[in-house]
C-alpha cells in the first residue's frame, strides 16, 4: 500500500471536495465514500483522475453475489485503486466480487485491489453482542472476517488499528490492513469507537490509514495533512 495516507472526502457535493482540494496543493490517496458518490455518481471518479488522485471508493457492497459481482464488474471500469466490500457478505459474495473486478478492469489496466469490513471502528464489543447476536468477542468476529476474507481471495481488509498485529500474524504481512477511525492527538473521537493516532496505528500493524475529520475539518487542513503524514511516517 501507498505510504501517504488516505483522506476521507466525507463531504456532500462536488464543490465543496473541489475546494478543499485546491488548498491541499498535492495530489492524494483520497476515499469517496457512500455520501459524495452516491449524491453525485460517476462524475466525482472523473473529476479526482483530471486531478491525479488515487482512489479509494468505499461503497462497502453486501448482496447476493451475483449481484455484487455485477456491479464490482462496472465499478472497476472506472479505473479506481481500492474498493471494497462487507466480508459478512460471506464467502461467495466476496469471490463473485473478485471475479467482476477481474473482468471489468480494461485491458492493460491493473486490476483495483479488493478489502472486505470485518466490523466498523464505530462498532463496540458490547453493540456487537447485543445487535448482531455474536457473543465471542470483538476481535474473534474481526479475525473470522479476515481469514474468510484471504479464503475468498481478496487482497485485504478494513479492521480498526487494535486488530491489525492480530491479523497480519494470521494472515501475513502483504495481507493488506487499511484502518479507519485515526486521530491526531486531542481531537475528539466522534461517532468512531476503536481509534488509534497515525503513530499508534504504524506501531500497531495498520498496512494504511484512512483520515476524514483530523484533516478535512482542521481550520489549516494542509498542515493537519502534513503531520498526519509525518507522524505515519516516522519510523520507530
Amino acid at each position: 500500500m501507498e505510504r501517504e495516507p488516505i483522506v476521507a472526502l466525507d463531504f456532500p457535493t462536488w464543490e465543496i471536495s473541489r475546494t478543499f482540494l485546491e488548498k491541499m496543493d498535492t495530489s492524494l490517496f483520497v476515499k469517496v465514500g457512500m455520501e459524495l458518490y452516491l449524491q453525485n455518481g460517476p462524475v466525482i471518479i472523473e473529476e479526482l483522475k483530471k486531478m491525479n488522485h488515487r482512489i479509494f471508493l468505499d461503497l462497502k457492497l453486501h448482496d447476493i453475489p451475483n449481484t455484487v459481482g455485477r456491479a464490482m464488474k462496472g465499478l472497476a471500469q472506472l479505473e479506481i485503486d481500492l474498493i471494497n466490500v462487507h466480508a459478512a457478505g460471506g464467502v461467495t459474495m466476496m469471490e463473485q466480487a473478485l471475479n467482476g473486478l477481474v473482468q471489468g478492469t480494461p485491458s492493460g489496466k491493473e486490476r483495483p485491489k479488493l478489502i472486505s469490513v470485518t466490523q466498523l471502528t464505530s462498532t463496540s464489543e458490547e453493540q456487537m453482542k447485543k445487535e448482531q447476536l455474536i457473543e465471542k468477542p470483538l476481535i474473534n468476529s474481526v479475525l473470522h472476517y479476515a481469514e474468510i476474507s484471504r479464503k475468498a481471495g481478496l487482497d485485504g481488509v478494513v479492521c480498526s488499528p487494535h486488530e491489525a498485529a492480530a491479523i497480519r500474524e494470521i494472515c501475513g504481512e502483504d495481507f493488506i490492513r487499511v484502518t479507519p477511525g485515526i486521530r491526531l492527538q486531542g481531537d475528539a473521537a466522534q461517532d468512531q469507537q476503536r481509534i488509534a493516532s497515525p503513530s499508534q496505528a504504524r506501531e500497531l500493524g495498520s498496512s494504511a490509514i484512512v483520515v476524514g475529520r483530523s484533516i478535512t475539518g482542521a481550520d489549516e487542513p494542509a498542515k493537519a495533512y502534513q503531520q498526519v503524514k509525518s507522524e505515519w511516517e516516522r519510523r520507530v
